[in-house]
């Protein structure tokens, strides 16, 4: 696949054009291919094919910042190519002219979009997408610059005979296209940030049914020169099984795979200047073993959560209650750090000595660290039925619970003075549903709907309309001989009748009840999968322009993040 790209269009948040550049041939205008695009019914994919033009066009899209990236080309090309190059447009841009991204920014720093996108695409060809190279490529006018640009001021006639210096330069740079020439730091600083996003779906009985762990290294490096470090990872048992618990791995192109596969859990690389994600992973949390259903038990004590969640439904009389109870966990301290070597601290970043020991700032352990790991921005959410009008009665003995009936879920957001750190907690809610208008669910209720003695509904009954025909006395003699009403109901008819219709209700309001619940929670200082960074290693005989004396400050920052990915089902 020799594809080419053909051109990349720019739309805001009211899909009106904000960009075009034009790589090669001649390319669908943005006023044409918008409307083609927005025919498809939403959701809508990545990748679109146009048989009805002329040629046939691939349309990549990306949506991101309420700004749409339409890519185009009518040739065969690798979709995945495609598709990370748009995801790299976007962090060039980001990188560049800020976040949040928006469209006047764009519109007004034009002559370095234009820039970025001249040199990420060549004609078509996918070229330098390293930020870091880009940063040497592209001229990023400063606030004098654009102060005297209108000003005719002269200046010294300039030469293009390069020195050797710069041809040196230039030949680093194309054997490491990823870090910039002649960095510099007063400051030399590694951190490593391991951050690890929880995806577990529970059975009723709490039963784990998948559990996985999608974790990300990204790694800050400002250090001087061409530094050379080497990056140990560690798993629950050991280094020596961690090739078996990591699934998937991705890497930078700056990590030596030559490396890994010898030796499972070391990164070797030279990093990029600045932060950038080092590796990705995923790690299954239950065992193979785990998986039969023999061994359900063994499966749940196998997986640790920092939080419980139960949920319970058709409560009450008329089974129109149902309730969460939340349980936040201990998460045990691991009392081990990352890193080796350093000097100083810094917040939410656990140290070590070269013995590998975790210390903190004091000497003791420190919250959001391994040695004491803190649970933050417990939520819960509970998706409701479109059948449910509204919540009678929310009752929560901690936190806020919030319902809103055009959203159609509830939320309950637990604070975080709440949350005992270190200790068990539990929480429990309670709430009330209302179905649609139940005024002619009962027959009743059906033979009296307006509750004024007339029946007009009912077949059985009389019609005491206008338009009836023949007009009726306002009393019948059988209804003087009886009374005129009902025979009223003994206590017992009453309770059976209470029951008969407390019954019904349950049976109606069990499609009311919600089917599953999530939490959302961040624990700092702790990885649901146990890898850690065990050192980071700066080695001064492969770096290049490092004096051996420097030894620059490491720290290693664990995040576990549930984004609504613990759910339980009912």
């Amino acid at each position: 696949m020799n594809g080419v790209i053909e051109a990349l269009h720019i739309f805001d948040e009211h899909n009106s054009p904000i960009l075009s550049h034009t790589y090669t041939s001649r390319p669908l205008s943005p006023s044409y291919l918008l409307p083609l695009y927005l025919e498809h019914a939403a959701p809508r994919p990545n990748l679109i094919y146009l048989p009805n033009t002329n040629p046939p066009t691939l349309v990549f899209s990306l949506k991101h910042a309420n700004l749409l990236f339409l890519l185009t080309t009518s040739s065969e090309v690798e979709p995945l190519l495609v598709l990370e190059f748009l995801h790299r447009i976007v962090d060039s841009f980001e990188d560049f002219l800020g976040t949040p991204l928006l469209a006047h920014k764009i519109e007004s720093n034009y002559d370095v979009v234009a820039q970025l996108l001249t040199e990420m695409c060549d004609a078509g060809t996918i070229n330098t997408t390293e930020p870091n190279a880009l940063r040497d490529l592209v001229e990023v006018e400063g606030f004098m610059g654009k102060l005297l640009g209108n000003l005719n001021l002269p200046t010294k006639p300039t030469f293009s005979n390069p020195s050797p210096a710069s041809l040196l330069a230039q030949q680093n740079t194309l054997a490491l296209p990823w870090r910039r020439n002649n960095v510099r730091h007063t400051q030399n600083e590694l951190y490593a940030d391991v951050i690890e996003t929880l995806s577990v779906t529970l059975a009723p009985s709490g039963r784990p049914l998948a559990a996985f762990a999608n974790g990300t290294i990204a790694f800050t490096s400002k250090v001087s020169g061409v530094p050379d470090i080497v990056v140990t990872l560690t798993g629950p048992t050991g280094r020596h099984n961690l090739g078996s618990i990591i699934d998937l791995p991705v890497f930078h192109p700056c990590v030596r795979l030559a490396k890994w596969r010898e030796q499972p859990g070391v990164l070797s690389f030279i990093p990029p200047d600045g932060r950038f994600t080092l590796a990705g992973y995923e790690v299954d949390l239950l065992p193979l073993d785990a998986r039969n259903l023999g061994n359900m038990s063994a499966s749940a004590n196998n997986l640790k959560l920092p939080v419980s969640l139960e949920i319970k439904t058709c409560l009450g009389p008329t089974g129109s209650d149902f309730e969460v109870r939340l349980t936040v966990n201990r998460i045990p301290g691991t009392g081990g750090g990352g890193g080796s070597g350093g000097g100083g601290s810094s917040s939410n970043y656990s140290l070590s000595s070269a013995s590998g020991v975790g210390r903190g700032m004091g000497g003791g352990p420190q919250p959001a660290t391994p040695a004491f790991p803190t649970l933050q921005d417990l939520k819960v959410t509970v998706p409701l039925p479109a059948d449910v009008r509204n919540l009678a009665e929310i009752r929560t003995a901690k936190g806020d619970a919030t319902y809103n009936p055009g959203d159609r879920f509830l939320e309950w957001t637990i604070p975080n003075k709440d949350v005992a750190a270190g200790f068990a907690s539990h929480f429990a809610l309670r709430c009330t549903v209302v179905g649609q208008s139940t005024s002619g669910d009962d027959e009743d209720d059906n033979d009296d709907p307006t509750g004024f003695g007339f029946n007009t509904s009912s077949a059985g009954g009389r019609d005491w309309s206008y338009d009836a025909g023949e007009p009726a006395p306002y009393q019948s003699a059988s209804d003087l001989l009886s009374g005129g009403g009902k025979q009223p109901l003994t206590a017992e008819q009453e309770k059976e009748e209470k029951e008969r219709k407390d019954g019904k209700l349950a049976q109606q309001n069990k499609i009311l009840m919600p089917s599953s619940a999530s939490v959302s929670f961040a624990v700092k200082g702790w990885t649901a999968s146990g890898i850690k960074v065990d050192s980071i290693v700066l080695d001064p005989r492969r770096s290049k322009g490092l004096a051996e004396t420097v030894r620059p400050f490491k720290g290693v920052k664990y995040l576990t993040v549930s984004k609504g990915g613990v759910e339980i089902r009912c």
